[in-house]
């Protein structure tokens, strides 16, 4: 795939990240033509400066990495990431409340969506498919379509397990065609990359994204 960067968020989550690993984190975008980066939001302001006026997404997490804070904090997160520069945010579904059978997982996606999209920013949400089973994956999948968001996203990168194949092709069968999908958690290789995008993945959040476009 010669357009594979196009496809990839180069991202470090790390606790331990630095100011300069965001500096390297940039310069990677530039240099392979990533699609984004994805930061903590701690570093939104930073790395968003850095980017300043370049075609480089500005990606950044709400209610990381567990996602059972209250709405109102998730709310705050965002109000703040956008205040800072972030063109996308990437929200951890409340996977307890959804559990629960609770609606109140479809009602705060709805709220997130609604202030994300009157800023003109993209909303993805992580479902976190490692705790779910498929007909939850199936279940989250159509809750997460209904409620307006622009990307269903397989992981966190801190569960048990991050994006198989099969959860894909899965999520591309229940989603509708607006909505689309984002792979991450333990996505090292270019042929782990390009099988996810074949399976129907149309980003790749990864921290390899140097070593897999580099990959011959």
């Amino acid at each position: 795939m010669k357009d594979l960067h196009k496809y990839i968020e180069q991202t470090n989550l790390k606790p331990t990240m630095t100011a300069e690993d965001v500096d390297v984190l940039v310069q990677e975008a530039i240099d392979y033509n990533f699609r984004g980066i994805c930061v903590p939001p701690f570093w939104v302001k930073k790395a968003a400066r850095e980017i300043g006026d370049m075609d480089i997404q500005m990606v950044t997490v709400v209610g990381f990495p567990l996602g059972y804070q209250m709405t109102e904090a998730k709310i705050r997160e965002i109000e703040v990431a956008i205040d800072n520069g972030a063109d996308e945010l990437d929200i951890v579904m409340n996977v307890s409340a959804f559990k629960t059978g609770m609606p109140w997982a479809k009602i705060e996606l709805a709220k997130c969506s609604k202030l994300i999209h009157e800023h003109s920013c993209i909303m993805k949400v992580i479902i976190e498919t490692a705790y779910l089973n498929n007909e939850e994956i199936e279940v989250a999948c159509k809750l997460c379509a209904d409620a307006g968001v622009d990307f269903v996203k397989t992981s966190t990168g801190f569960a048990p397990a991050g994006a198989q194949v099969e959860h894909i092709k899965l999520m591309r069968s229940v989603l509708p065609s607006q909505v689309g999908i984002k792979a991450s958690g333990g996505i090292k290789t270019k042929a782990q990359a390009i099988e996810l995008i074949q399976a129907g993945a149309d980003r790749i959040g990864t921290s390899s994204g140097k070593e897999i476009v580099k990959e011959v």
